[in-house]
């Protein structure tokens, strides 16, 4: 019986594929058949170095060494999944946001995508196929402001500059989705809800709560886990979505208010 996803014989490119959502990624797409290219600073021990590629995104150099890696290795791509994300921005709100920490948030969230994109999305035309998933965040809609300020106005950016590239290369049989995931028990999340938990002499669980209650709850009172994150990822990457393009699809535990 054919499975109701596959990704057989998919040539993909993962972005920050080590840790968290980005590995649960990696990890799903190979079991659904994909030749996975994966990328980071640096090789995490046990990871196969035929799937691997290392890189700093946030230069102009380390996204041209992933693209020839792509073409070297791959011989092409059909999927590009941008997973790379995050911010070392300092608390404190704006006052607390130079024009370097600033230029570091745009250079993490966005540029990382715009450069590859713009190398990598020719031969998908070419081709007349292939799909781009850009990953955002929900902190484009609800940022904190003493803290995600700059991050989440790079995450806007990219969610505005995909929807500009899905109207452009869409026609061309080139599909373009975001996914917009909101907290994600990945392993820095975790060490956060400790951290806090040791802080305030309480349990690690409610460390995780006090984090829900810092996004204004999060409704199925848990965070997503990674491969929630990847399942979504690999459905839309997947030819079962083969009319959806230009939109964003929230996975958030119910965390951003509806009408």
């Amino acid at each position: 019986m054919t499975p109701f996803v596959t990704l057989e014989g998919k040539r993909a490119l993962i972005t920050s594929g080590t840790r968290g959502a980005g590995a649960a990624t990696v990890r799903l797409f190979a079991d659904l058949g994909a030749r996975v290219l994966t990328t980071a600073r640096t090789r995490p021990e046990g990871m196969a170095e035929s799937m691997f590629v290392a890189a700093d995104l946030t230069r102009p150099e380390g996204c041209a060494t992933v693209a020839r890696a792509v073409r070297d290795r791959l011989g092409g791509v059909d999927v590009v999944v941008h997973m790379l994300g995050g911010s070392s921005a300092p608390a404190g709100g704006y006052r607390a946001l130079d024009d370097d920490a600033w230029q570091e948030e745009i250079d993490l969230n966005l540029m990382p995508a715009v450069r590859l994109d713009r190398v990598l999305l020719p031969e998908m035309e070419r081709q007349g196929s292939g799909v781009v998933i850009h990953v955002t965040s929900i902190q484009r809609q609800l940022p904190l402001p003493d803290a995600t300020t700059a991050y989440a106005a790079a995450k806007a950016a990219l969610s505005t500059y995909s929807k500009s590239l899905s109207k452009e290369v869409s026609p061309k049989g080139v599909r373009v989705v975001r996914v917009s995931p909101g907290w994600i028990e990945t392993e820095s999340a975790v060490a956060l809800a400790e951290r806090l938990a040791a802080e305030h002499h309480v349990d690690v669980e409610r460390g995780k709560q006090m984090i829900m209650d810092s996004l204004g709850g999060v409704p199925i009172g848990r965070p997503s886990r990674p491969e929630e994150i990847a399942n979504l990822i690999a459905f839309v990457a997947s030819d079962r979505a083969g009319t959806i393009t230009g939109t964003e699809y929230v996975i958030d535990g119910g965390t951003v208010p509806t009408a």
